[in-house]
Formats: structure tokens, C-alpha cells, sequence
């Protein structure tokens, strides 16, 4: 029988866990409140739990472990730096040991924005691409950069946090410190934060029908519904983010003139509101070149790039890589 790999995405608010073989093909799944204010043990004591129910269930252990979380680590170490999402924001947290003395296999940590391109690039649409740009577009906004194949990660794994270039010089202040991210101008929550003021403004009719007035109820899926169904102002909110992620994928197009730019996560949801203002952005801002070699698509993992980008972690940490 092929072995078997272990991924965990840990999120803010889930812990997802899937096997899977070393081909991608996924064998079980399971999902669980991360409950992070518990704190790191006992959140990692659910993240081995959940592995441990899988293996239960599929029968057979996994080789290795790959995970994805939502911040700085220490690639080498194993231990996460800074999660600013987490109580404590999990400093000098061990997890790779830990992980490793409940599990008995290894374990690889990494940003679990560079998890979901490895994720694209091993099993989506990064198998055809040399170089790749992928932008995660949900809650902040991540990515990840592949140069000659490889994964871009740098001296601290943090190579590739794309949602923290400067886009506005005076814009909005970001998590990061900075001014301007474009985190702060084309995330999910800058996008419906637009959405919010449009709909109490009374400018946005046909959104105000989809979320029946209330105001939790917009997001980017249902601002795309309404500009879709001819809300002009929530289609000019969504251009003006599209066009300001636009400029930050010209940017890097510009400097590594790669194959291929990746939009993943949930606001990639809204596809073509996205896409063809980027490949727009693209043609007009590239100059020094031609671009018309430069592919801009979805990501062909959707929601499970980073599950699947932990499979292709564990692959490649096991002692016996698939």
C-alpha cells in the first residue's frame, strides 16, 4: 500500500486535518475549533488528536507531517515566532517537537501561505510553471514566490509575504505597521468593509436585497452576487481592489517575469472580477517587456491548497520521500 502523509492547515478559528496519498489523492479529512485562547499545548495536543483519529480511520499511520500556520516560523527549528492571530501570538512555541514526541513522525512547519503555493506547485496549477506568483486572498493577504522550480523562502521561511508591498504610500495602516499593504486595500475584509459602507449609504440596492439589510452579511461572495446583477458601485469597489492587486502583481511580473500568477484563497471566489483586471493591470503596467506569455488564473486547488501543500511538505519530509 502507498504511504501515507498528514497535512494540518491551523487556522484562527479551525484546525483542518486531512491524509492523503503521495499523489494527492485524499483519504480522510476532519476539521475541529482550534479554541486557541486554551493555548499552544492544547491546541497541538487537538492538531495530534486529529491526526490520530485519521490514522485511526484509514487504518495505517502516516510517514510524515506537514503544517500550515498563519505566521513567522523558524523553518530549521520547527518553532513558531510570531502568529498574530493567536493569544500570546505563539512565541518560540516548539511545535515541531512537541508534535513529533506525541506522533512519532516527522513533522515540517512552515507559513501557511508559502504551504498553499507549495501546494499549487506540486499538485495544481504550478506543475506546467518554471516560475510562479501566488497571491492568498482571504482574511489578510499572503503568497508565496517559485523561482526555477523552487519554492522562494529565504533566510527566516518569510520570502514571499506579497500582501505587505507598498501599494498606497498614505494608505490605511496595516497589522504589519506599514501604511498602505496591499493587505489593507484587496483582503476580504477591505473588500467588504467597502461593501458596508455602500449598502448604509443606500448605494447598493440589489446587495441590500441579497443580505437583507444586514450589514454581517456582506461579503465578497455576496458583493460579487450584486455586481453581478448590476449593483455598479459594488462592481466599482471590487475593479478598484482588483486593480490595486493588479498593480502588485505588475510589480512582480517586473521583476521576475514569471509563467505564471496564482489567485487563491476565498476571495478568488470571485473570478473573472479578479482575474481580468489583473491580466488587464499586467498589459498595461509591464512595459520593459513583452507579457502576453504571463498566464493569471484561479488556483486549481481552490480550498484545499493548503491541505494539499502540507501533503507535498510531508512528501518531502518523510525518510523515505514518495
Amino acid at each position: 500500500m502507498a504511504e501515507l502523509f498528514a497535512a494540518v492547515d491551523l487556522g484562527g478559528t479551525n484546525i483542518h486535518a486531512a491524509l492523503a496519498r503521495g499523489d494527492g489523492r485524499l483519504v480522510a479529512e476532519a476539521r475541529e475549533p482550534t479554541r486557541s485562547h486554551e493555548g499552544p499545548e492544547a491546541v497541538l495536543g487537538r492538531m495530534a488528536g486529529l491526526i490520530q483519529r485519521l490514522s485511526a480511520e484509514a487504518g495505517d499511520r502516516p510517514a510524515a507531517v506537514g503544517i500550515g500556520v498563519p505566521g513567522l516560523v523558524d523553518v530549521a527549528a520547527g518553532t513558531t515566532l510570531f502568529l498574530p492571530n493567536m493569544p500570546g501570538q505563539w512565541r518560540g512555541v516548539e511545535v515541531r517537537a512537541a508534535l513529533e514526541r506525541l506522533l512519532g513522525v516527522p513533522v515540517a512547519l512552515l507559513n501557511d501561505a508559502r504551504v498553499a503555493t507549495l501546494g499549487e506547485l506540486v499538485f495544481g496549477h504550478g506543475r506546467e510553471a518554471d516560475t510562479m506568483v501566488f497571491f492568498t486572498l482571504g482574511t489578510g493577504v499572503g503568497g508565496g514566490v517559485v523561482v526555477g522550480g523552487q519554492l522562494r523562502l529565504g533566510p527566516l521561511g518569510a520570502a514571499g509575504e506579497i500582501g505587505h508591498q507598498t501599494i498606497l504610500p498614505d494608505g490605511p495602516l496595516c497589522g504589519c505597521g506599514n501604511r498602505g499593504c496591499l493587505e489593507t486595500l484587496a483582503s476580504g475584509p477591505a473588500i467588504a468593509a467597502e461593501g458596508v459602507r455602500l449598502l448604509l449609504a443606500g448605494n447598493a440596492p440589489r446587495l441590500h436585497e441579497i443580505c437583507a439589510g444586514q450589514v454581517a452579511q456582506v461579503t465578497p461572495a455576496t458583493m460579487g452576487e450584486a455586481a453581478r446583477s448590476g449593483d455598479a458601485a459594488v462592481a466599482a469597489a471590487i475593479r478598484r481592489a482588483a486593480d490595486w492587486l493588479g498593480i502588485a502583481a505588475a510589480n512582480l511580473v517586473t521583476a521576475l517575469h514569471p509563467d505564471l500568477v496564482v489567485l487563491g484563497g476565498g476571495v478568488a471566489e470571485l473570478g473573472e472580477l479578479l482575474l481580468e483586471p489583473v491580466r488587464d493591470a499586467i498589459r498595461r503596467r509591464v512595459g520593459m517587456f513583452p507579457t502576453a506569455d504571463v498566464r493569471v488564473e484561479r488556483s486549481a486547488l481552490g480550498d484545499r491548497a493548503g491541505l494539499l501543500g502540507g501533503i507535498a511538505l510531508a512528501r518531502r519530509s518523510s525518510p523515505q520521500p514518495a
